[in-house]
């Protein structure tokens, strides 16, 4: 069964691959009808975010890739604010690269992962929010290591679904789909920046190195002590040996059952599963 259906999976890898570069549809579709916001701004950098519910903060990070991870995007595989806001003070944000989103700031080629961090980090801030925790989808999940080690002491559990990863059969996919779709959006979109900026930006994000999660070595994961629950996915962009290689690693993590999105019955489990995980590490310890 489980073979059965990692293999139909597969067989939509050209697909999947171009999701993580451009905008998904259905993310398109509920973006259009989000909320109109709030917005944070620090310096040139203005973050569109949105909040749900109230009670322990909970961290929002929606798939789509660089051009596709909107505060729309986050009911894409399930409605996460509709699940979350009954016990959470959630909150999401559009990535300031996002070509469909409303963030904006410089393109900051030497650190690209950092100035996210710096982006949630100064968001959480603003709301004067000390500790929370963290979901979040596809690009999510190397955003979510980098944010584990830039504030530790912050984050207080982290959840890590369908997280994107570096393939070793084919370590440029991520760095090939951007520059084919990501980046060109981008540019017409900011005339400022050119494709040879966007190469640079992409180069030290994916390239530098090629492997793993990008984000962080394996050393900070193997002393990581954060606890991370990760729901691994098996497509070209989201390799699962990646997913259960940081699972190995970090010493406070627990998986999911996999698959978990297919059949479509099965991700109520896994709503379950992460619930329960939420709910095992809150702590009253935030400042809303």
């Amino acid at each position: 069964m489980v073979d059965e259906t990692r293999r139909k999976i597969l067989k939509t890898g050209a697909a999947a691959a171009a999701m993580a570069a451009v905008p998904p549809v259905l993310a398109q579709q509920t973006n259009q009808a989000a909320p109109a916001g709030k917005f944070y701004e620090r310096g040139k950098v203005r973050i569109h975010y949105q909040e749900w519910g109230s009670g322990f903060p909970l961290l929002l990070i929606s798939g789509g890739g660089l051009g596709g991870s909107t505060i729309g995007g986050l009911t894409n595989p399930f409605d996460a604010p509709g699940e979350f806001k009954g016990e959470y003070r959630c909150i999401g944000a559009d990535l300031r690269t996002a070509n469909n989103g409303q963030s904006s700031g410089p393109l900051e080629i030497d650190r690209p992962w950092d100035m996210f961090s710096d982006d949630q980090i100064g968001l959480m801030d603003h709301l004067r929010i000390d500790k929370f925790m963290v979901m979040g989808f596809c690009i999510g999940g190397p955003l979510i290591w980098n944010l584990l080690e830039r504030a530790p002491n912050r984050v207080v559990a982290a959840v890590l679904a369908q997280p994107s990863g570096c393939r070793v059969e084919n370590p440029t996919l991520t760095f090939d789909t951007n520059m084919q779709g990501w980046g060109p959006d981008y540019v017409k979109r900011h005339p400022d920046v050119t494709m040879a900026q966007v190469e640079q930006f992409l180069t030290k994000m994916y390239k530098n190195p090629a492997d793993f999660v990008w984000s962080v070595s394996r050393d900070f994961v193997k002393q990581c002590k954060t606890p991370v629950l990760i729901l691994p996915d098996d497509i070209p962009a989201h390799p699962y040996k990646v997913a259960m290689e940081a699972a190995m690693l970090a010493p406070n993590a627990e998986v999911s059952m996999f698959p978990w999105k297919e059949p479509k019955e099965r991700i109520p489990l896994a709503v379950r599963q992460i619930r329960s995980f939420l709910r095992a590490h809150r702590t009253t310890t935030a400042t809303a």
